[in-house]
């Protein structure tokens, strides 16, 4: 993980920003536009940046699945952790009580095509499981802390997917 996108090594500003998506009432303002604006910014930009990478610093991909029900493709940004060559998401969906879409259209469709560092791969999704899931999840808090308020929040009813996207 290159240590620009670990959490201390960035300045103030991209600190308070991480830290902003785990401040009560916050994500629910983030769940649902963060989504569409970063997608406007990423086609702005020709594939540069999204205006969550450039708030916060965070290592984003464009993850793009296939639809479980509907069939249709569909593109988001998320964070990654870039290890080797393969990259790992985190589907914590704001710490809110479902899980997100996108995670069970990688359950019943896990080939994903993943724009990453401006190179489009196609990737193969596998859900991480016991200390390997761990030892991610942990990782993931290295470079955005909200996913511990994130865990607490989800505690009680879901245990936050961690999956890893392979190169096929």
């Amino acid at each position: 993980m290159k240590n620009a996108y670990r959490y201390e090594e960035v300045g103030l500003l991209r600190r308070m920003m991480r830290n902003s998506g785990s401040w009560p009432g916050m994500w629910r303002l983030y769940a649902p536009t963060l989504r569409r604006l970063d997608g406007a910014v990423y086609r702005a930009s020709k594939g540069k940046t999204t205006l969550t990478s450039w708030l916060t610093g965070l290592p984003l991909v464009q993850l793009t699945t296939t639809g479980a029900k509907s069939g249709n493709r569909r593109t988001l940004p998320l964070v990654a952790i870039s290890h080797e060559k393969a990259l790992v998401i985190i589907a914590s969906n704001f710490g809110q009580q479902r899980n997100p879409a996108w995670y069970y259209n990688l359950k019943a469709n896990p080939q994903v095509t993943v724009t990453y560092e401006g190179q489009e791969r196609e990737m193969l999704a596998r859900e991480l499981e016991g200390e390997e899931r761990e030892k991610w999840f942990e990782r993931g808090i290295e470079i955005y802390p909200g996913w511990v308020e994130y865990r607490e929040r989800t505690a009680t009813h879901r245990l936050i997917p961690v999956i890893e996207l392979l190169p096929m």
